[in-house]
């Protein structure tokens, strides 16, 4: 089966040769192909020679546009420093008070710097590897893009004391993030990733009060205009799991945090399962036994689901060659 087979079929309960591989790489492709981080979050053609050397290489199953988190936040008009081989951070909060949001002006991705890096992406990806694999677009969610430009500690304080301030910032990243997912899909992406780590950090009640409706409406689009979405929200979401069935997400990821089994039992009547032994523990320090052991346990969980296999969230940067390997020798083996 191609990947792209492979993980359709997967999404609709066929049988698959295998179960699909989708383990996060960024900083480690990088390092791979022998390109600093900063060169591989702002030039496509690098991130793009990268993944799709580690998916043939490793197994992977779906080739990513994943690289940092301030895509968006660049986009809006904030100030974002590029360190040698580093991640990109913010040198400071773009919106600082309430007039701040003034600033926040919708842009058009195709016309923008860094969301078009990544249209370009998938351009090139569809280019060099046409119905072969899998194309993973992604935007940030709302809450995940307010505490971007708003910073989390303010955010988070926000959702108590200015909730309609924050609301207000939500609003304008939902509307965004769904046009820069419209025209990723335009672009050749099967799937969109909505990455909304921050939600992982509040209660399961303002879960379903602040971020749930508006992961609810970006899905909604993305699947209107014709892909599927994978939502990952990183960290422990044990508390939020029965909340994420109404999301309708295709596939949620979950972190080595929770619990493989509940993950599935929970969510396998709405969507897929991906997941999750320790990427530090396991796939950067662990021995080939551990490995062997982690990656096996999950595939006997999800035996009888639809669950895909990963780490619980990206691979790290130095995680031995071998140790990715041997993933896919296990996945592959019978």
């Amino acid at each position: 089966m191609t990947p792209y087979e492979r993980v359709f079929a997967r999404l609709s309960g066929k049988p698959v040769d295998r179960i699909p591989n989708l383990n996060i790489l960024m900083a480690f492709a990088a390092k791979y192909i022998g390109v600093s981080y900063d060169k591989y979050c702002t030039d496509y053609r690098l991130l793009v020679d990268a993944n799709i050397k580690c998916n043939e290489q490793f197994g992977i199953d779906m080739l990513s546009t994943m690289s940092d988190p301030l895509r968006e936040t660049s986009d809006f008009g904030a100030k974002v420093i590029f360190n040698y081989d580093a991640q990109p951070r913010c040198q400071e909060d773009f919106i600082k008070e309430h007039q701040d949001v003034k600033k926040l002006k919708f842009f058009d991705p195709n016309k923008s710097k860094r969301m078009y890096d990544r249209i370009q992406a998938i351009e090139l990806y569809k280019k060099e590897t046409g119905n072969n694999n899998c194309i993973l677009g992604w935007v940030e969610g709302s809450f995940a893009e307010a505490c971007d430009l708003r910073g989390i500690n303010d955010a988070m304080v926000d959702i108590y004391e200015e909730p309609e301030f924050l609301n207000e910032i939500m609003e304008i990243c939902c509307q965004q993030g769904i046009v820069c997912a419209k025209e990723q899909i335009k672009a050749g992406a099967d799937f969109i990733g909505i990455g909304d780590a921050a939600a992982s950090l509040i209660s399961p009640a303002l879960y379903k009060e602040m971020v749930l409706p508006y992961e609810i409406r970006m899905i909604e689009e993305i699947h209107k205009a014709g892909a599927k979405v994978k939502l990952h929200i990183c960290g422990n979401i044990s508390n939020l799991l029965d909340a994420m069935k109404d999301t309708k997400a295709d596939i949620i990821d979950v972190d080595w945090m929770v619990d493989f089994k509940t993950a599935i039992t929970k969510l396998d009547d709405h969507c897929c399962v991906n997941g999750n032994y320790d990427p530090v523990r396991v796939m950067y320090q662990g021995t080939a036994d551990l490995i062997e052991s982690e990656v096996r346990r999950r595939m006997d969980i999800g035996k009888d689901s639809r669950c895909f296999i990963s780490a619980g969230c990206e691979i790290p940067r130095d995680t031995p060659v071998e140790n990715l390997k041997l993933v896919y020798a296990i996945l592959s083996s019978k």
